[in-house]
């Protein structure tokens, strides 16, 4: 696995190892060692451990977010497509960060085998680019409805450049609700 660190510091891309030939492709989507070491290797902590998997299904056009979940259940995620692309999205906002209302995107794809390893105080949202794109991610806590939150994902204070080229974003009634970022709970 190859642990790239972005420009927000704490989330990572994370590329495994493809071993690939005419029959298909074998890799190991995670490896929990792994996974700590590169961490470690990056002078990231090691996070709790992962206790929630989930999978969604979603439309070309469906964005999702930006989600997180604040104390005394924050998440952290580790997120990847096994069907179809999506632009992921993850947003600082931890209180007093140096790089707090900062963004960073990424193109996740089963053609790419790309994860993205989003911290707790972090939200985190994407925007499905094809048709019946799957979607799964780990979690560091169980979903919990009183801790949720959510903030409006074109929130111009955060300026996040989605790629909606010929896409119209269909949104969850309660994403096109969420607050801007300056009338959030952070923590």
């Amino acid at each position: 696995m190859k642990f790239i660190p972005t420009e927000l510091p704490g989330v990572v891309i994370v590329e495994p190892a493809v071993f690939g030939d005419e029959r298909g492709w074998f890799y190991e989507s995670f490896s929990e060692p792994k996974f700590h070491t590169g961490l470690r290797e990056l002078g990231l902590p090691t996070p709790r451990p992962f206790v929630q998997d989930n999978h969604s299904r979603s439309a070309a056009g469906v964005l999702r977010g930006l989600h997180y979940q604040v104390a005394p259940q924050p998440q952290g995620k580790l997120v990847r497509v096994v069907r179809g692309r999506v632009w992921d999205v993850a947003v600082d906002i931890r209180p007093g960060s140096a790089t707090f209302g900062r963004w960073v995107g990424v193109e996740l794809s089963a053609a790419n085998h790309r994860q993205l390893w989003i911290p707790e105080g972090f939200a985190h949202g994407f925007l499905s680019l094809e048709e019946g794109t799957e979607f799964l991610y780990k979690t560091t806590d169980v979903y919990a409805k009183d801790c949720e939150r959510a903030i409006r994902w074109d929130d111009p204070q955060l300026g996040i450049k989605w790629p909606l080229e010929g896409l119209t974003p269909s949104l969850a009634a309660k994403d096109a609700a969420a607050p801007a970022l300056a009338f959030t709970q952070h923590s």
